[in-house]
């Protein structure tokens, strides 16, 4: 199995760290964080300064994993491209399209394909992590014009190794449809909350399940909700243009009816679609991993398929009916 490095150990990294761990890899990290190093130590694994930890997996053919925010990528991979720039690469950020780019201009010999897993708490810190965190998880690996089997391979087994359920996509795909189902959350999760503490001691006093599922993002920490946010800024405007039609109109509803049956109908009607997603049939199908199986693979990929199983010559893919 090949060896694992993983850059950055907070909640994702030092999960990915934990489950490579597991699934039997060698596995070491690294970290500018004090506190996440002393944890990862004493949770009996390898923690190295940067610099080794990179010439290390540069030696052994590692995966590199970058699992920072996505302000710290460029320094990364600045480092990464001094001590091991042919190396096989991907990353966990929230967001695929601005760290494609940085891969192109800094590494453009690495063997790369980006990654997100659709899994997280709303603390943070190695203390945060679970060797269990991605079980069952979506795990998008990018698929672009001219990454490579290989390199969408590595990144992919990784991903079950983990726990995970791979959905293979573009980029561009992958951060149009998170600005809607995680970008979004955030930003409204954040204006729910302060409109309630609007509400003074007797709201808050009352607050129960609705608000408290409602803002429960809103208590990560503000860096890494801005860096995910900020980051993915163009496909987020047109996520919340959208959802300010929407409340628009059910303002304008409200005002000149009282009505808000069209909101609540359409609302009760999506969240009935993404139920029944997790219980509908799936159909098995095998993908043979020649010439055209990427672009086979995201193209199931994007509509809600997702890669179970992965041998030297197939790809077992789950398709939804």
């Amino acid at each position: 199995m090949r060896a694992v490095c993983v850059i950055g150990l907070g909640l994702i990294g030092g999960s990915v760290l934990r489950a490579a761990k597991t699934a039997g890899r060698p596995a070491w990290g690294t970290t500018a964080s004090e506190a996440d190093a002393d944890g990862a130590r004493a949770a009996g694994f390898e923690v190295l300064d940067i610099e080794p930890a990179l010439r290390r997996a540069a030696e052994e053919d590692a995966l590199v994993v970058v699992a920072t925010p996505l302000t710290a990528v460029r320094a990364v991979l600045r480092q990464v491209a001094e001590h091991a720039p042919g190396a096989w690469l991907t990353d966990v950020v929230s967001v695929k399209e601005p760290v494609d780019a940085e891969v192109r201009s800094l590494l453009p010999a690495g063997r790369y394909a980006g990654g997100h897993p659709m899994a997280g708490v709303s603390s943070s810190g190695w203390s945060a992590g679970s060797g269990e965190l991605f079980t069952g998880a979506a795990w998008a690996v990018t698929i672009e014009d001219d990454t490579t089997l290989e390199a969408w391979s590595e990144a992919a087994r990784l991903a079950l190794d983990c726990g995970a359920q791979v959905v293979p996509t573009s980029a561009a795909s992958h951060d149009f449809a998170v600005a809607r189902i995680s970008h979004l959350p955030h930003v409204f999760a954040a204006v729910l909350a302060a409109v309630g503490a609007d509400g003074g001691p007797l709201a808050l006093s009352l607050a129960a399940g609705s608000f408290r599922d409602g803002t429960r993002v809103a208590g990560s920490e503000p860096e890494l909700v801005r860096a995910m946010t900020e980051g993915n800024r163009i496909a987020l405007l047109d996520a919340v243009d959208d959802a300010l039609g929407r409340l628009g109109a059910a303002r304008g509803s409200l005002a000149s009816t009282g009505g808000l049956k069209s909101t609540v109908d359409a609302g009760h009607e999506a969240r009935r679609t993404l139920d029944e997603l997790a219980i509908n049939e799936r159909v098995r199908a095998t993908v043979q991993l020649n010439d055209t199986a990427l672009e086979r693979l995201r193209e199931l990929g994007e509509r809600g398929s997702r890669v179970v199983a992965l041998t030297e010559t197939t790809a077992e893919v789950e398709i939804p009916v």
